[in-house]
């Protein structure tokens, strides 16, 4: 069997590759993180006898963001103490 033959033979029904993997995931819809849900309250302001009333959002514990920073944030490359930038106030030559 030649190569151009053996890629395009179709997958079969429950294969578990990586190829039809990624399409049955990006096939389902994923519920966007962003999305409120039940719990979550969005904030209101309403006027009453004439005077503003505020009612504070509410965020669930699952939709609160972190205190700590994403994982990738880290030092990618650690050069050493800082040097200084000082800057020269009176020209200068070269000695040679």
């Amino acid at each position: 069997m030649n190569l151009s033959r053996y890629l395009h033979q179709p997958h079969p029904e429950a294969c578990d590759c990586s190829v039809c993997w990624s399409r049955r995931e990006t096939a389902r819809p994923a519920a966007c993180p962003s999305t409120p849900c039940t719990e979550c309250r969005p904030v209101s302001v309403l006027k009453v006898g004439g005077r503003w009333k505020l009612t504070p959002a509410f965020i669930c514990a699952k939709h609160t963001p972190s205190n700590r920073p994403p994982k990738y944030w880290h030092v990618v490359h650690d050069t050493g103490k800082p040097t200084p930038f000082v800057p020269l106030r009176e020209p200068f030559e070269l000695v040679g």
